[in-house]
């Protein structure tokens, strides 16, 4: 009898820790269970939320194109470089072309050779890997330099008809008008405003949810194929951009537009043929300039994205990122005495120089 009630007392002693210690482990395991649903809902939304990598398309539709394509645009991108960085050397080793005109014009191949870079190289490596993908992140930065490299060519060309019409107009209020602080100035402006507008756009940009496709129908991180990709409300970028369009490209046009009037109204009362002809083909080249920059310019940001093209928006795209760069240092040097002879000095030179 003794026996069994000590095992009676053993028996309850040790059952009341397991009955007292039940509701603590299934407590605590259901603590657990909550923490982990938490985190997994976190991760989840997470997920959700996060922008993956775009992919720019491009010419992908064409694989049959893509040897072509990579070697035009291989040949028009070292074409595009050599030829820009020549005038910045021709100018800066002849004495003669220390003017502010060659100042501008050493300033607009270095932004051509910028602007050319931040597209190009990029566009080869997809070509060539066929991998087409681009983080966010890398698709804003390309986009904030190429908004801002583009506006500051823009504003650039204001300045050159600007310093062509205080030439020709003014010629004898030239030195002190277009002096080298008043030339560094204008540069300065120009470099500070395009980055400005620039980067208003990216920051506003950078706050819309892509939760459609992040296909881009596009070879670069272009503004009008995004907003086709965003699912937020756009309505305040699309007048902010347009604004700033107006801003720095009717501005700027109209600007180009006035200098080339009272050029021309000049020229006309010009008598002699022979200076006619030497004044205009001083103008000839810059005007040229400014009808391929602004042609296809207008042909793609002014207008709804609602009726945007692709393809019409590639076409376009490729003539003012590769073509129009390109032919810059052409259209520059071919028309113009002094720069084909300050080229010629500087090859000569870079002969006599090689062991």
């Amino acid at each position: 009898c003794s026996h069994s009630t000590y095992e009676i007392k053993k028996h309850r002693s040790l059952s009341v820790p397991l009955v007292c210690t039940q509701p603590v482990l299934v407590r605590a395991n259901f603590n657990l269970n909550k923490i982990l649903l938490q985190f997994l809902s976190l991760k989840e939304i997470r997920n959700q939320t996060s922008i993956s990598d775009f992919l720019l398309l491009g010419f992908s539709a064409h694989p049959e194109q893509q040897p072509l394509l990579f070697g035009l645009f291989l040949g028009m991108y070292l074409v595009t470089v050599l030829g820009n960085l020549l005038i910045i050397m021709a100018i800066g080793s002849d004495q003669h072309l220390h003017t502010p005109m060659y100042f501008f014009l050493a300033n607009l191949s270095f932004i051509d050779t910028c602007f050319t870079c931040t597209i190009v190289p990029k566009v080869l490596a997809n070509i060539l890997t066929q991998r087409h993908a681009i983080s966010h992140t890398g698709c804003l930065v390309q986009m904030y330099f190429f908004m801002a490299l583009a506006l500051l060519d823009d504003f650039l060309l204001a300045v050159m008809a600007y310093d062509r019409y205080v030439a020709i107009c003014l010629p004898l209020h030239y030195t002190t008008i277009m002096c080298p602080q008043r030339c560094l100035l204008l540069v300065a402006a120009s470099w500070l405003c395009s980055h400005l507008l620039a980067s208003s756009l990216t920051l506003l940009m950078s706050q819309f949810s892509f939760c459609a496709s992040h296909a881009i129908p596009h070879f670069f991180c272009d503004v009008p194929p995004l907003l086709k990709l965003a699912c937020s409300d756009t309505q305040i970028f699309q007048v902010t951009m347009f604004a700033e369009a107006a801003l720095s490209g009717v501005v700027p046009l109209a600007c180009v537009l006035v200098s080339y009037a009272h050029i021309i109204h000049t020229i006309l009362r010009v008598p002699s043929a022979g200076r006619k002809h030497k004044v205009f083909s001083t103008c000839g080249s810059h005007l040229t300039v400014v009808i391929l920059f602004y042609g296809t310019v207008f042909l793609v940001y002014f207008q709804p994205s609602s009726s945007y093209s692709a393809d019409t928006g590639m076409v376009a795209s490729v003539v003012y990122t590769m073509v129009t760069p390109m032919l810059n240092p052409f259209i520059y040097s071919l028309r113009n005495t002094d720069m084909k002879r300050a080229l010629w000095k500087l090859l000569v030179w870079g002969r006599c120089s090689i062991p």
